[in-house]
């Protein structure tokens, strides 16, 4: 499925095609991309080991989570497993970028993948997060869905690799992902 553009008024058909192709692949295992809960929480209930993976803290300001709480616990109470922690493709190289304005490897690499969209770049990037944090198992597929801001954009089927083998990742279909990407 093909989006005439990004963002949030996506999400809901997001939700349906990622539900609709892990029944058919009969998959147990979605990682979402989720800063505030409100997407994460659209799977709850719906029969599926869900692992919500958020922005880090401090994200988008120093020592703020953009997850509140409240929710953060709602989803906890409902079986979600919620990963905060420094994203995969940023991390030390972001900081080296701000410092000394260079290119590094990992933002490289992030600029390939967001070719296919940012919600595709996201959807590689938080399995590979879930799976070092041992939230998903090891050589399996799932469906992961991300995003381009707010809301979701895309949803995948893939195999991660912990991040000490990132290029063995397997995207093996794109469920859906915008086509105008900017």
């Amino acid at each position: 499925m093909l989006f005439n553009k990004k963002g949030a008024e996506n999400t809901e058909q997001v939700v349906e095609l990622a539900l609709q192709r892990a029944d058919e692949l009969r998959k147990e295992y979605l990682v979402v991309a989720s800063n505030t809960g409100d997407t994460a929480a659209r799977f709850v209930d719906k029969g599926k080991e869900v692992v919500c993976v958020t922005h880090h803290v401090g994200f988008r300001n120093p020592g703020e989570d953009e997850m509140g709480a409240e929710m953060r616990q709602w989803l906890q109470d409902r079986g979600v497993k919620v990963l905060t922690t420094t994203h995969l493709l940023a991390g030390v190289d972001r900081s080296l970028r701000f410092k000394f304005q260079g290119v590094y490897p990992a933002e490289i690499i992030s600029a390939t993948l967001r070719m296919l969209g940012q919600g595709v770049k996201v959807c590689v990037e938080i399995s590979g997060m879930a799976l070092d944090a041992g939230l998903i198992p090891y050589g399996r597929e799932i469906i992961t869905v991300g995003g381009s801001g707010r809301g979701a954009d895309a949803a995948a089927v893939l195999v991660p690799a912990h991040s000490n083998y990132f290029f063995d990742t397997e995207i093996k279909e794109i469920i859906c992902m915008p086509r105008d990407k900017k």
